[in-house]
């Protein structure tokens, strides 16, 4: 829980700068690095400290930073005034911007083996897509768990949208017309991942690698990539695959 007020209230941005902020496509779409700039690391991954990313230069300008990690709600007020706020609205509809996945900060403080987890959350979609790509229902929830905590608007800052955080270019790629559709995007995301599993012998670990870090990364390093964001989210994804699992 944020101990301290708001980051921004009812800020109105000028055009220029909200689309820098909130438009996907001004955003690099790339997916050989979904998530994160990649930067390897030789030092051990959980419970290390590691630079904060600062916001877009289009909320820099306000003097405002974000912890990584750190969800930020994006709305537009009912006389269409653009906000962006640490705090959701009472009502109406928003989207969260995510800056970085859900399980990819390194010293996240969060216990992964007795966090609670999301055990009743879109249970017949996840039947279909794991019934569908021939996966494990366990490891469809695990990741959605640890891309976006099970939030269908999720949006993070390089783009990724949605519960399993599609790119818009792998999204297009498997026929998405709308990220943040709960369906289209579990089954999409589904797909993907199966397609990974089969790329790397059904290699969990590399499969969820590369839905991290890009296919490529783990070819390119015969493993899983030593960027300290996927190596944690690895470990994670594995740690609530075990919990579902047993859920």
């Amino acid at each position: 829980m944020m101990k301290r007020a708001p980051l921004f209230s009812l800020l109105c941005l000028s055009t220029a700068v909200t689309s820098a902020v909130v438009t996907p496509t001004a955003m690099a779409a790339e997916t050989s690095k979904p998530h994160f700039v990649a930067k390897p690391s030789n030092k051990s991954v959980l419970g290390q400290a590691v630079t904060n990313h600062s916001l877009t230069s289009g909320t820099q300008s306000l003097g405002a930073s974000v912890e990584q990690g750190e969800k930020v709600y994006h709305y537009l007020t009912a006389d269409g005034v653009l906000v962006f706020s640490d705090q959701a609205p009472q009502e109406g509809h928003y989207q969260v911007l995510l800056f970085d996945c859900y399980a990819c900060k390194p010293e996240s403080n969060i216990n992964w083996k007795s966090i609670p987890l999301f055990t009743s959350q879109y249970q017949q979609l996840i039947a279909t897509a794991a019934r569908t790509y021939r996966l494990d229902p366990a490891l469809i929830r695990a990741v959605i768990h640890a891309e976006s905590a099970f939030k269908p608007k999720a949006l993070s800052k390089t783009g990724a949208q949605g519960l399993m955080q599609l790119m818009p270019a792998t999204a297009n790629e498997l026929g998405v017309r709308d990220a943040f559709h709960p369906e289209q995007n579990i089954l999409a995301g589904s797909r993907y991942l199966a397609q990974l599993l089969k790329r790397f012998n059904g290699d969990i670990a590399l499969a969820c690698a590369a839905y991290n870090a890009g296919a490529s990364r783990v070819e390119q390093y015969k493993g899983i990539p030593p960027y300290p964001e996927t190596q944690a989210y690895v470990e994670r994804v594995q740690i609530l695959l075990k919990r579902y699992r047993k859920a």
